[in-house]
């Protein structure tokens, strides 16, 4: 879908300007942006083949039907996973980053980086995809945790990097080396149910710092990420592309709404700050430097490993209908809990 920038109101920069996105534009070429902060969710990566998670028939939830859950989320949450695993492993290996290339959007914070524009990123996403960009790790706060480490979820034991990758790549769930353990081996990512790290809570005040603040392929329907582009300074511009608008975007005079694919909002931006060939070489050189894990190659599609799991977990639980439809109860009422708190998944 090609983007449009959105016919809402635009904004006042002073009291003769109007903020849109040829405005923005102007003040980073003049100097009068130098701080953007960024906050990302599941929308950016979806062009380097990572489905989202609430569209309709094609966003990951829906196509976790066959695995009958309890509820479409309970597959990232840790007291289901604490006790049935399968389904989480069912989707590791299909959306496992190791194979993927990072797309034009998380080139572009890349490129904000080198011109010392990129004050902060908050994301959401647990791919990693914005260091493979070229993001600088100080620059990042992975809101969710990523792929790149693991431990049990049970001891918090470590677990080998090498036993992690054979145990995703065969589909089986790793268990911890401690005999007296033996919990589920989770990837360091915050599942619902656990705590964002503490980093957060500091890191959140660099948003009162922002000159402009840029919120990309996000639903904003998870706090406390959420909150992020509420605590921008009244006067900010801020800009949203995505593909629907979203949070209160459009409540501000200085807001700009894009609304399409996060790839074609960036390459817009980009054109009007003058970027377009410098984004597209900068891009290129990171879908080069970013080789392919062979440990992730050949692998089952997202469809195939949820059909298989769905059909192993028949075989292997034989829990009653009864216990099941206890079970069911016991997790909806812990996830009206869970929801009433902050939560942290996007």
């Amino acid at each position: 879908m090609t983007s449009k920038t959105d016919t809402k109101p635009q904004a006042m920069a002073h009291a003769d300007e109007v903020v849109n996105l040829e405005t923005v534009a102007s003040r980073i070429k003049n100097g009068q942006i130098t701080r953007v902060v960024v906050l990302t969710g599941a929308g950016i990566s979806t062009a380097a083949g990572i489905p989202d998670f609430r569209s309709p028939s094609t966003g990951l939830y829906d196509r976790l039907a066959p695995l009958n859950l309890p509820y479409p989320e309970a597959i990232f949450h840790i007291s289901y996973f604490s006790h049935t695993p399968e389904p989480f492993y069912a989707i590791a290996q299909a959306r496992h980053p190791g194979n993927l290339k990072p797309t034009i959007s998380h080139t572009f914070l890349a490129l904000l980086a080198e011109k010392n524009l990129l004050h902060f990123v908050f994301t959401q996403n647990i791919d990693g995809l914005e260091q493979d960009a070229g993001v600088p790790v100080d620059k990042i706060l992975w809101a969710h945790g990523n792929w790149k480490s693991q431990h049990c979820w049970k001891c918090k034991a470590g677990y080998p990097d090498d036993l992690m990758k054979k145990a995703i790549r065969e589909g089986e769930v790793p268990y911890c080396l401690k005999p007296e353990c033996g919990g589920a081996v989770k990837p360091d990512v915050v599942f619902f149910g656990q705590s964002l790290p503490l980093e957060f809570d500091e890191r959140e005040k660099l948003v009162l710092e922002a000159d402009l603040m840029l919120v990309m392929g996000t639903s904003l329907k998870v706090a406390p990420c959420s909150r992020l582009p509420r605590l921008v300074k009244e006067g900010t511009p801020r800009i949203l592309i995505n593909m629907e608008r979203c949070g209160d975007f459009g409540n501000r005079i200085e807001d700009v709404c894009m609304l399409g694919s996060c790839d074609d909002g960036v390459r817009k931006f980009a054109d009007e700050l003058g970027w377009r060939e410098e984004l597209e070489a900068l891009w290129q050189s990171a879908v080069e430097v970013k080789g392919d894990d062979q440990a992730f190659e050949g692998g089952s599609s997202l469809d195939e490993c949820i059909a298989k799991v769905a059909s192993q977990m028949d075989e292997r639980m034989k829990i009653s209908y009864g216990h099941k439809r206890m079970l069911e109860s016991h997790l909806s009422n812990k996830l009206a809990q869970i929801m009433a708190k902050p939560v942290s998944q996007d």
